[in-house]
């Protein structure tokens, strides 16, 4: 059986249900399942007294039922969709592996569900959105810093190609001496966009940097650190949205669960919960909501702790970036005032 939907909000899909049985070549059904013995380590049947026969178990009679072949099937279908497209000329893909399997550096958001996107269209806030919400700003917080980690690394290269770097003392002398000749040169405001020469000095002595050497090092730890909490965040946010789902479904399910008269979009809820729970617990009973309540508040904190010291880092960052920028123009200010000085020696 299949449904297809499209209410015209933009979201076409398609319900599918299959059945589990085989379908013999004559179009009967075949059986569901076959009775299996269990044997003994001499391969003999083992005999129940209690029930009075044999111990057995069912085995399916397909495998339609398995995991993998979800997983075959999504692939079936990108190919089939993929086709599709390349056929009448659209550049866009589909891809049915996550994007952690694509080695793409993103959060991926929640499932929102029916009665929270409904809501959402109507302009009501729900934690499904507020999370995808969060989840936007964490993704473009990645991109930023993917961005600026490429910026900083060009620069290093750069800079570990010049056969005679100068050293960092040579910096700061060459901001004071254009300090002295500001009224007389046109050497541009933004070599000044730190406030003075002491902040430069400041950071270079609390950061114990010395040389070149000890500025790229401390550019590579800054990435470093940055990169390790782009890494810590991806895992916490993903079992977070996994644990708000988890928690949601349980409320549900005991807000209905015993409630003898249910509405129709109740009883969906309640069905919907039941079945979902029955999936996570994998043939356990008793749902562990206490213990979920505390892992999320747990990795809250954890993850504000992380967001704190992001932000700190992005100051850090910041600051480095405008000796850099501060660095790259005395450079390029020296080299047009030895320019001249090269054709008149050549001259001569």
């Amino acid at each position: 059986d299949f449904a297809i939907h499209d209410t015209g909000g933009g979201n076409p899909h398609a319900h599918i249900m299959l059945t589990m049985r085989p379908i013999q070549q004559n179009g009967a059904w075949g059986a569901k399942q076959k009775k299996e013995y269990i044997l003994d380590p001499q391969g003999k049947k083992i005999y129940d007294p209690k029930k009075r026969q044999y111990k057995c178990k069912a085995i399916p009679a397909t495998d339609w039922n398995e995991q993998t072949k979800a997983e075959e099937w999504r692939a079936a279908w990108a190919q089939l969709c993929n086709r599709a497209l390349e056929q009448y000329g659209h550049a866009g893909r589909i891809d049915h592996r996550s994007y952690e399997r694509q080695g793409i550096d993103q959060i991926p958001t929640v499932h929102l569900g029916v009665a929270a996107s409904a809501m959402e269209k109507r302009g009501i806030r729900t934690e499904r959105g507020d999370l995808n919400r969060e989840i936007e700003v964490s993704n473009q917080k990645l991109r930023q810093l993917k961005a600026r980690i490429a910026k900083l690394q060009k620069w290093l290269k750069e800079e570990q190609e010049n056969t005679e770097p100068p050293t960092l003392a040579d910096y700061i002398q060459g901001i004071l001496s254009r300090r002295t000749r500001e009224g007389k040169s046109q050497v541009s405001q933004s070599i000044y966009n730190l406030k003075d020469a002491a902040k430069m000095l400041n950071f270079l002595q609390s950061n114990n940097i010395m040389d070149m050497a000890g500025l790229d090092e401390k550019f590579k730890s800054m990435i470093g650190e940055q990169l390790d909490i782009q890494h810590k965040l991806k895992p916490i946010d993903r079992r977070l949205g996994t644990l708000k789902k988890h928690i949601e479904q349980a409320e549900i399910y005991f807000k209905y669960k015993g409630k003898k008269h249910l509405t129709e979009a109740e009883q969906i809820l309640f069905t919907a919960a039941h079945d979902y729970l029955k999936g996570v617990m994998n043939g356990k009973t008793a749902l562990p909501v206490k213990a979920w309540k505390a892992e999320y508040a747990k990795l809250t904190a954890e993850r504000e702790t992380l967001n704190r010291r992001y932000l700190a880092l992005k100051g850090e960052v910041k600051e480095a970036e405008q000796i850099r920028r501060s660095v790259y123009n005395i450079l390029r200010q020296e080299q047009r005032e030895q320019q001249p000085r090269r054709a008149q020696d050549i001259g001569r």
